[in-house]
């Protein structure tokens, strides 16, 4: 038995003294009694001391693409081998793990690369956050992504490009509802699937009840795909009241990715970023404040989500995303909800994001109170997985 002791504890049913038991990668007692409650210090094996430290749960970020490392022209790593990409990805899990991220939802890459490294960090075969993958993204022939994802159009061939991520094993399925920033020619946010493709789309996950996500820039986007029963709109940029009241009214959730934005902003066309990116960017960067004030507004239910991999936007500097959501609006306590209990619900994962018993032990240790400093999650004392202690 493994017990944190000495210290707070900080999740969403707020921050309080208390210990933390675990035993067989689960937590088995919190509170100020913890160890009474296991039988007392003969059943404590070993201890973290946490005296003046803040234990919270572990990070889930919504929206990554373990394939992609930051680099200033994703579209360079089409060359890359299959070979080169498993090593990149095994580097950003790790990078993800050291941060205090726990879980990640891998939301498009080549082949089964996601699935099969989610396995893999399963198995104990690499280190890294639990990861939930999507396979390959379904997009319109030439449409956003076309050099990884699943092209297909019409209907009944939108329908079967999404049941074959599901023979593939994926435990989400996504879209393209719109042009993006990263692909050349694109228009970031046009319609690019059709309501009916949509439709068909959310009917082909609808039998295995499989949460289903849609890359959604423009305000016409993102309403079809609401209408279609999308689980969440990732970006979400250009997201006006009306699609802001849609979302809220049917619970659906919105995954902001600011992460994404500010890495291709603040580095610009100096640092290597294609010319035609940085121009998008800046315009839905203009933009975004107004989602911000829309979704804020109409209450949408929002889950953390960084787009990690895109340019400038790295693996270990996840944890960041919690205070851009704060400069847009959100306090402390609900970046943490976000990042926290509202990912795990958007994922489907009932036994993450919160501290309590029963709950998987993916911890990690603060310096302060991350419900009061946002800038708390930055850099971690301690990060558990499952119980076992991986940073």
């Amino acid at each position: 038995m493994h017990v944190i002791r000495g210290g707070q504890v900080a999740d969403v049913d707020g921050t309080r003294e208390a210990d933390v038991a675990v035993a067989d990668g689960e937590i088995v007692a919190v509170g100020p009694d913890a160890v009474d409650e296991i039988g007392g210090e003969d059943a404590v094996d070993a201890e973290t001391d946490a005296s003046g430290s803040v234990v919270a749960s572990g990070l889930i970020d919504a929206h990554v693409h373990v394939m992609m490392d930051g680099r200033p022209d994703v579209a360079t790593a089409v060359s890359d081998s299959d070979y080169t990409a498993s090593y990149r990805t095994a580097g950003n899990l790790r990078d993800a793990l050291e941060a205090g991220v726990t879980t990640v939802r891998d939301l498009g890459g080549r082949g089964t690369l996601a699935l099969d490294a989610g396995e893999a960090v399963a198995a104990g075969d690499i280190d890294g956050p639990r990861v939930l993958a999507c396979g390959r993204n379904v997009i319109m022939t030439g449409g956003h992504g076309n050099w990884f994802g699943r092209e297909a159009d019409g209907p009944a061939e939108v329908r079967k490009a999404a049941r074959e991520q599901l023979k593939a094993g994926a435990d989400v399925l996504k879209c393209m509802a719109t042009g993006g920033v990263l692909t050349e020619g694109a228009v970031t946010g046009a319609p690019e699937l059709t309501p009916e493709e949509l439709a068909a789309f959310t009917d082909a996950a609808a039998p295995t009840n499989t949460p289903t996500a849609a890359h959604a820039h423009g305000e016409t986007g993102i309403k079809n795909a609401v209408e279609a029963g999308i689980s969440s709109i990732e970006h979400g940029t250009f997201m006006d009241r009306e699609a802001a009241e849609m979302m809220a009214d049917r619970g659906t959730y919105w995954v902001p990715t600011a992460s994404a934005l500010r890495g291709i902003v603040d580095h610009g066309v100096e640092s290597g970023i294609p010319e035609d990116a940085v121009e998008k960017a800046e315009d839905a960067a203009d933009r975004f404040d107004d989602a911000w004030g829309h979704a804020l507004e109409a209450d949408v239910p929002i889950a953390m989500g960084t787009d990690a991999g895109t340019p400038f936007n790295f693996f270990g500097d996840i944890p960041r995303e919690l205070a851009y959501m704060v400069e847009h609006g959100l306090s402390p306590e609900r970046a943490l909800e976000a990042a926290t209990v509202n990912a795990a619900d958007l994922l489907g994962l009932d036994d993450v994001g919160r501290i309590g018993e029963g709950y998987r032990a993916d911890l990690v240790v603060l310096e302060a109170d991350p419900t009061e400093d946002v800038a708390a999650w930055q850099e971690p004392e301690a990060v558990f997985a499952a119980g076992e202690r991986v940073a």
